[in-house]
């Protein structure tokens, strides 16, 4: 797994990670910004995280996988198909910023894939104070699912894995800032 998270991270800081002055989500401002969806995106890098993911994932007993749009899309899909490859299918779902709507008018979809109570893991790309991955929360709870852990690619530590411990959630990440810094160096 080193060797895949070393490539991952070369591909990251390439693609992904840009220095200067940013403003985040949380309307942080920020010395660097991470966009992994265009990393997530790339043909190797959303298989080396949908694999590192799932490697993960086999220290939850999790029935499934989901996250919010846009930044999860990729990241469920990905963790979907390495799933079925290794003959562990686990299916995923998207949760939306808005209710559909009209028809069925629900934030989630994908839900026919699962049963009330399933266990499912969020995937999120970016963790930096929690408040999405906490809003995803509510509406995975409000639709009968039990979330049994957080997955992020990167945690900024900048309080999110603690606001999400707060609420009841674990965040588990394949880097930290310094820990892709360090794997890109290698």
């Amino acid at each position: 797994m080193n060797e895949l998270k070393r490539k991952l991270a070369k591909l990251l800081l390439e693609l992904s990670y840009r220095e200067g002055d940013f403003t985040l989500t949380s309307g942080k401002k920020s010395e660097y910004y991470f966009d992994c969806k265009q990393t997530a995106l790339h043909p190797e890098g959303g298989y080396l995280i949908g694999r590192l993911f799932f490697e993960m994932l086999k220290e939850y007993e999790a029935e499934g996988v989901g996250g919010m749009t846009l930044g999860a899309d990729p990241l469920v899909s990905g963790v979907t198909v390495v799933s079925h490859i290794e003959g562990r299918p686990l299916p995923g779902f998207i949760i939306r910023k808005k209710s559909k709507g009209h028809g069925t008018d629900q934030y989630l979809e994908g839900l026919a894939n699962f049963n009330k109570g399933d266990k499912v893991v969020l995937l999120e790309d970016v963790c930096t104070t929690g408040g999405t991955l906490i809003t995803a929360a509510e509406r995975v709870r409000d639709a009968g699912l039990e979330i049994v852990g957080v997955l992020a690619v990167l945690d900024r530590e900048e309080g999110g894995r603690e606001k999400l411990k707060e609420a009841g959630l674990q965040l588990d990440s394949i880097f930290t800032r310094k820990e892709l810094l360090a794997a890109a160096a290698n």
